[in-house]
């Protein structure tokens, strides 16, 4: 496994990349945000290419931060509504960086920070302190990730944090995949084992209904083209489970590449980055966030995000790679 400087921040604090290969897979870290930089993979011919979108060089992810590419996303992934929620009769308050609402775990969200690195076997633990009050968050937060390439190249992402009081925890990887390695992705097809999702009003919070996909562009369990104008959270049929189950699969019928996602999270969000700016272009690639549901703070009808002293929180999701004819 190796390391190599990436680049400096301006207040002069180094920024390493990590790479990790096996099994045909070259994936790279940053420790900057956590972020998932690349992942070549072949296609049927054996023609590697780079499906996730990145910049070659930090100073592209600090002029263009907005999109999340690839990162590390925390405290607390997804919206919470006006930038508050309700906590044992506390109302905590956060930066409404997503006008009126809180998105990605503030202004300067785990995705923003610089993480402590060391190898472990074939994979790499992230890890940090988030101090109580960070971005308005109770509970100094220790968190751990860990990104492996398993025996098969399967990307594996395990989370865990504890926490020295209450607090709401929901991370996620923020990757964007174009299984092509270039140009739009709307063509790709998906396939996602939910029968319901969450609808959003106008600010995209949650409704609170969980509505049936029946019958509407929103019922991808049999495979159909992504296509563009979704930014919505699918309630996976599986629930929240203890370890990861396939949830879902997108394929690239030019290039015949598959990715598959396997998660222990209730929810999903497809984004088809139809905000996308320079230098990519709205629709270049497909996010798949695992996750709890949008504003599970304000909404105890939802799984729970808290975490308390003495509980450890837990999530894995895997990406795993392959090749159709």
């Amino acid at each position: 496994m190796d390391s190599e400087l990436f680049g400096t921040l301006p207040d002069g604090t180094p920024v390493h990349r990590w790479t990790l290969e096996r099994a045909g897979v070259r994936v790279r870290i940053l420790t900057y945000g956590g972020i998932v930089q690349s992942v070549e993979i072949p296609d049927r011919d054996g023609h590697r290419a780079d499906v996730v979108l990145g910049f070659p060089d930090l100073d592209g992810y600090l002029a263009h931060p907005d999109p999340y590419l690839g990162a590390l996303v925390g405290r607390y992934a997804n919206r919470i509504a006006g930038g508050h929620f309700p906590l044992d009769g506390l109302t905590y308050h956060l930066a409404r960086n997503n006008a009126p609402n809180s998105l990605h775990g503030g202004d300067r969200g785990f995705d923003k920070r610089v993480w402590d690195a060391e190898p472990v076997g074939h994979g790499l633990r992230l890890t940090r302190v988030s101090p109580h009050g960070e971005e308005g968050f109770p509970g100094r937060l220790e968190v751990t990730v860990t990104y492996a390439l398993d025996e098969a190249g399967a990307l594996r992402i395990a989370y865990e944090a504890v926490t020295d009081a209450p607090t709401v925890v929901n991370l996620t990887n923020h990757s964007y995949w174009n299984l092509a390695g270039s140009g739009n992705a709307g063509g790709h097809e998906l396939q996602l084992a939910a029968s319901r999702l969450t609808p959003v009003d106008a600010d995209l919070i949650p409704t609170g209904v969980l509505e049936s996909v029946d019958g509407t562009r929103f019922d991808f369990r049999t495979p159909r083209k992504a296509g563009a104008g979704y930014d919505h959270n699918f309630v996976l049929d599986k629930g929240t489970t203890a370890s990861a189950v396939g949830v879902a699969e997108l394929h690239d019928p030019a290039s015949g590449r598959v990715l598959t996602v396997a998660t222990t999270e209730p929810g999903i969000q497809l984004y088809t980055a139809d905000h996308l700016g320079d230098p990519f272009a709205p629709g270049d690639g497909i996010a798949l966030e695992t996750q709890h549901f949008p504003d599970s703070p304000n909404r105890p009808e939802f799984p729970s995000t808290q975490l308390r002293p003495g509980a450890t929180y837990r999530s894995e999701t895997v990406y795993g790679f392959g090749v159709r004819s």
